[in-house]
């Protein structure tokens, strides 16, 4: 994976990639006082390219502004439409989106109601998250034995920067271990989310999700939840435990990066078969088929360049 690019939108200006920097003593780089998105823009079957979900990416952009306290200094139209010019400036058919908001220069401490938020908008080339591998025959995962944030502990609903070094740690742990990716547990120890990434299980047919307790509420969840609930499946946003992730028929991983995932083993025991399921597969390929344009039941979630 290569981060470089042409430009990056940079406070309200396109800037050349190289030029795209900020001060050591930026707010955000000492305290974590930064939100952020992840979205992808995808190259669809006429040609054309799109940003999936664009507008409920920037919607819980501004959530997480709002929650912190640092909202964004521009509007929702000037954000989408800077988004949308960082993709075609580019030139890009398919790529990965990064707005990003954070505290700038001014002051250090904890108390700086006086500092300014920058905006960063930048776009890179990236494939599957957890590999075309995992994409087709699953991931090994691992519980963490870092717990995820409380819902007092942490602003779970907004996607702020120093909230993902509970997610850094819990990553590091597994992967050095051999595993693909982290599962967490929230404080009570029943199954939250993974690192960067919402988990669901199948058990006769059945899909369930956690409920937005301690989890962010992830966007390719609920275009999951939406396309599952459509083909019939019977839907539960209900908390599971550990034991019932080790004895699900199914599970799989949602999240703009990961898109949808299957698990094939979590803590060295087989999910189901060891490989991905049929709804896992029916799930992940009606997910495909609307990411790529050819499901016009969900044009509405495609944002055409």
């Amino acid at each position: 994976m290569s981060l470089e690019s042409k430009k990056i939108w940079l406070d309200g200006e396109m800037v050349d990639w190289e030029q795209a920097k900020v001060h050591v003593l930026t707010h955000a780089l000492h305290y974590g006082t930064g939100y952020f998105e992840g979205i992808r823009c995808y190259a669809l079957e006429d040609g054309r390219s799109a940003i999936f979900r664009l507008d409920e990416h920037i919607r819980r952009f501004f959530d997480s502004g709002h929650i912190l306290g640092f909202p964004l200094p521009y509007t929702v139209d000037k954000i989408k439409q800077a988004i949308v010019d960082t993709v075609r400036v580019n030139g890009f058919k398919e790529c990965y989106i990064r707005p990003l908001a954070f505290l700038g220069l001014k002051e250090l401490g904890l108390y700086a109601p006086d500092n300014p938020v920058q905006v960063v908008i930048a776009a890179w080339r990236w494939g599957a998250y957890l590999g075309e591998e995992g994409i087709k025959n699953g991931i090994r995962a691992k519980i963490s034995s870092y717990t995820r944030h409380h819902v007092n502990v942490m602003m779970t609903k907004s996607k702020v920067s120093g909230n993902y070094i509970n997610s850094v740690l819990a990553k590091h742990e597994v992967k050095k271990a051999g595993y693909d990716e982290a599962i967490m547990l929230d404080t009570e120890g029943y199954v939250a989310e993974a690192s960067g990434e919402n988990v669901f299980i199948v058990r006769e047919r059945r899909v369930k999700t956690t409920p937005f307790t301690s989890i962010l509420p992830g966007i390719t969840r609920d275009s999951v939840l939406t396309i599952a609930r459509d083909k019939g499946y019977q839907v539960q946003e209900e908390r599971f435990t550990r034991d019932e992730l080790y004895t699900a028929d199914e599970a799989f991983l949602t999240g703009t990066a990961a898109e949808v995932t299957p698990i094939r083993e979590v803590d060295n025991r087989k999910i189901g078969a060891g490989r991905p399921g049929p709804v896992t597969l029916d799930l992940q390929q009606a997910f495909f088929n609307v990411i790529k344009g050819q499901d016009k039941k969900y044009a509405g979630w495609l944002t055409y360049l």
